[in-house]
């Protein structure tokens, strides 16, 4: 797996790619917890249930259901918690009338972009040069599934972490996930279009 910090990576980049204001903090909270709480199945371990169970690490919280499963509690949330659509408002003209409370597009934006956050989480597990794989298709197949193409350094556990090797992979994550999404966000500004200026209504 990546170290715990770097899958904060995906949530980040996107805020950051983002329209100012179009994600609130508590979208960019809920994305990053997301994306790291399928390592919280590392408790296995002292539960000694074993590594290539269902329910271990890379396992039933690793699958793509359970990244629904998150992205529905964060709709949930969007829809009764939030109080306020989190869709952009600025492009909106000055005098338009801004609505209020939740609405379907702010809902269903908000359970995409966690399912996008959680789902990151086993897909970058993936490309690491080792361990098992993640159990994507969960609970419809146990499998454990690797990507064709593996760069990045498999990060040890808690106790080897502050090590020649936790550095190593911190380096490689830095390569293979923080750069690549840096540029990408980067040029993903770039393209857009500048914003138009505003009609003088006098």
């Amino acid at each position: 797996m990546p170290s715990i910090i770097t899958h904060a990576a995906v949530p980040l980049a996107l805020w950051c790619a983002a329209d100012r204001g179009r994600i609130p903090a508590w979208l960019l909270a809920a994305g990053v917890v997301a994306a790291m709480l399928p390592d919280a199945d590392v408790l296995a371990f002292a539960l000694h249930i074993p590594y290539a169970d269902a329910f271990g690490h890379r396992g039933a919280s690793h699958s793509l259901l359970f990244a629904c499963v998150l992205a529905a509690l964060a709709a949930v949330w969007a829809f009764f918690g939030s109080g306020r659509p989190w869709s952009a408002v600025s492009r909106q003209p000055r005098l338009a009338p801004t609505q209020r409370g939740p609405t379907l597009a702010s809902t269903v934006q908000a359970a995409v972009f966690v399912f996008i956050c959680a789902a990151s989480h086993p897909l970058l597990d993936a490309m690491t040069s080792g361990g098992l794989g993640v159990a994507l298709a969960w609970p419809w197949s146990e499998q454990r599934f690797f990507a064709p193409w593996r760069p990045i350094r498999v990060s040890p556990f808690a106790p080897q972490f502050f090590s020649a090797r936790g550095i190593a992979t911190l380096l490689s994550e830095l390569r293979w996930v923080w750069l690549p999404l840096a540029g990408a966000v980067v040029a993903w500004k770039l393209i857009q279009p500048a914003p138009a200026a505003p009609r003088d209504l006098s």
